[in-house]
């Protein structure tokens, strides 16, 4: 048997490996409910700044996980959108949404504020 080029400790870090970190789950999550461009993606994350947004969004496309789609018009328009490898991450991605809801209940109850509310019930 040949020696693997990558040894991880169990499959949920390679997971991490890609969808990992404070913005990408959440930029993910968003995508799960259709194309958006910069500027949404903005309005949706007020706090993320520009620099971080283009990072996580070039190192989604680079994992196969969303497309970018540039259209050739003035001023130029680009949208993104999950791939058919990134739709297969919608699920737990609600689910993390979900739990998070009941965590934030749980831990804060009425002490704290979720920005987005998207109806994750399927």
């Amino acid at each position: 048997m040949p020696e693997p080029i990558k040894t991880y400790n169990t499959a949920v870090e390679a997971t991490l490996e890609v969808i990992g970190g404070k913005w990408k789950p959440v930029i993910l999550f968003f995508l799960t409910f259709g194309k958006k461009r910069n500027g949404e993606f903005i309005s949706l994350m007020p706090v993320i700044t520009q620099k971080v947004l283009t990072q996580q969004l070039r190192e989604l496309e680079e994992d196969g996980i969303i497309k970018r789609t540039v259209y050739n018009v003035v001023p130029p328009r680009v949208e993104y959108e999950l791939t058919d490898y990134g739709w297969s991450l919608k699920e737990i991605l609600h689910l993390m949404c979900r739990w998070g809801d009941a965590h934030i209940e749980r831990v804060y109850g009425d002490q704290a504020a979720v920005l987005a509310q998207p109806q994750t019930k399927e």
